[in-house]
């Protein structure tokens, strides 16, 4: 079986390991990210979606080496461009990607094609099988997962001007984000002026990305992207039953009121699991026989304990925004805010899995760019 060829970027080095080894502590964030991943899987894995399959025509970098920069542009929260300058500048990043001291990263064009390819060839079944093997590693290394997981959705603007898309449509042209909708951001109940309550709703124009999490490891299991208006309750079911596939100790669900649906708790009972989603009002407030039902489900002790790990999630998710960039779309469409999504994610599951295993927290480091 004839074996891929990939182009040379390390050990050709005058230098060789030794200036690594004397610059890159042996506690660095990226030392130990390295150490932990067996990143050859993932060059067999993507190997596949390249044309010739790295056999025939001109070497292709390996898919893990671009995957590994990836990775460094989402910690550091970088562009494509931002992030080739960053690798060829900072030792420890081109130690972690794979290149020789004097060597020079792969250019932003290639990045852009790397990612073309897999959503071309692999769609977006590739990042969802990434995003599982890094879940299934955790696990076999001894990451402890709990019982309790949490759902929820978070969302992300669309890298539209709505200002400019109105003049824009006006003058007959498409949309500059066909995938992008309105979505109802946050609710609260606010009193108007003759001091009865109405509902204030808040909008964004983006997506959705409908999250499940463990809450004692605090590793993201599931994604669903949506487009901004999808409602919550609908994605549900599905997160749970991909988490159950993977064989997760899962025994109780929580999630807010926007969950809160007949069909999703009743799709908990048959599969032998608790709910803590959050009740809205009418359940236990209306006349009806009916609500004991959902009186004892609040006194439950599953109920109780899931609500009191919710907050995590929202850690979570204000962690994706602030480090590492969710609160904006990088791309125009559906497909690739959702490789964003996933590679953000994953990026949060590998900091997650570094802290856990080895104590080596991630820091980052400031940057000036012009």
């Amino acid at each position: 079986m004839e074996t891929p060829r990939y182009q040379k970027t390390d050990k050709q080095s005058f230098f060789g390991e030794y200036l690594y080894d004397q610059i890159v502590p042996k506690d660095h964030f990226l030392r130990k990210l390295r150490e932990l991943i067996d990143w050859d899987y993932f060059t067999h894995k993507m190997i596949k979606v390249y044309k010739g399959q790295g056999l025939v025509g001109r070497p292709p970098f390996e898919p893990a080496m671009l995957l590994k920069v990836e990775v460094i542009a989402y910690l550091y929260n970088l562009s494509e461009r931002q992030v080739e300058v960053y690798v060829n500048e900072n030792l420890p990043a081109k130690f972690f990607v794979g290149l020789a001291v004097d060597g020079k990263a792969p250019d932003h064009s290639t990045l852009t094609h790397f990612r073309e390819r897999l959503l071309n060839k692999g769609k977006i079944k590739i990042f969802e099988e990434m995003l599982q093997e890094i879940v299934q590693e955790a696990m076999l290394r001894g990451v402890k997962f709990g019982s309790i997981q949490i759902i929820d959705s978070v969302h992300s603007i669309a890298d539209v001007n709505t200002q400019k898309e109105t003049k824009r449509q006006e003058k007959g042209k498409g949309p500059r984000d066909p995938d992008a909708k309105w979505g109802v951001k946050h609710k609260k109940t606010v009193q108007n002026e003759k001091g009865e309550d109405i509902e204030q709703k808040e909008y964004f124009f983006g997506y959705k990305a409908h999250v499940s999490m463990n809450a004692e490891s605090g590793l993201i299991t599931g994604l669903e992207i949506t487009s901004g208006e999808a409602y919550d309750g609908h994605h549900f079911r599905p997160l749970v039953d991909h988490d159950l596939e993977q064989n997760l100790p899962v025994e109780t669900y929580a999630g807010d009121r926007g969950y809160d649906d007949g069909d999703n708790h009743y799709h908990l009972e048959l599969r032998g699991l608790h709910s803590a989603i959050r009740l809205k009002r009418n359940r236990t407030e209306k006349k009806d026989k009916n609500k004991e039902v959902w009186l004892a489900l609040i006194e439950s002790n599953q109920y109780k304990s899931g609500l009191k790990e919710r907050y995590k999630i929202e850690r979570k998710f204000g962690e994706a925004k602030q480090s590492h960039g969710l609160g904006r779309s990088r791309y125009v469409t559906k497909i690739r805010f959702t490789v964003q999504a996933y590679l953000t994610f994953i990026v949060l599951n590998l900091k997650r899995m570094v802290k856990l295993l080895t104590g080596s927290n991630f820091k980052a480091r400031a940057y000036a760019w012009e």
